[in-house]
């Protein structure tokens, strides 16, 4: 079951590049899904919890969900450009087994305890 759940944060990642396509967006957009959401990281500086806090805020699909939709409703394409790349970000994490982090430290996660 665990690698039929890969696969499918896996496709909604490809779907996500897809969609990127589709707004034609420039080449060092693709870039930011792989490095701009792991800024976040820096919140780990003021502890676990903090750091999971902010690790967590920009790996939420919902906060990608409600930066897409508020920028669909104000047509605002770039809005809508970000959600798209943190959704993307969040599926190609969690393909790899990154999970949302628990506030015991970086390797804990609701997917299990990375490393093992």
């Amino acid at each position: 079951m665990k690698n039929i759940l890969k696969l499918e944060e896996l496709a909604m990642f490809v779907f996500c590049v897809y969609v990127l396509t589709l707004f034609h967006v420039s080449w060092w957009v693709y870039l930011l899904i792989l490095i701009a959401p792991d800024i976040s990281f820096v919140g780990y500086a003021a502890g676990n919890k903090v750091g999971a806090f902010c690790y967590n805020f920009f790996h939420h699909k919902g906060v990608a969900i409600a930066i897409f939709l508020t920028g669909f409703v104000l047509k605002n394409e770039w809005l809508q450009v970000i959600g798209i790349i943190l959704f993307g970000h969040s599926s190609m994490d969690r393909s790899l087994g990154y999970g949302l982090k628990l506030n015991e430290g970086f390797k804990y996660t609701h997917l299990g305890v990375l490393g093992k």
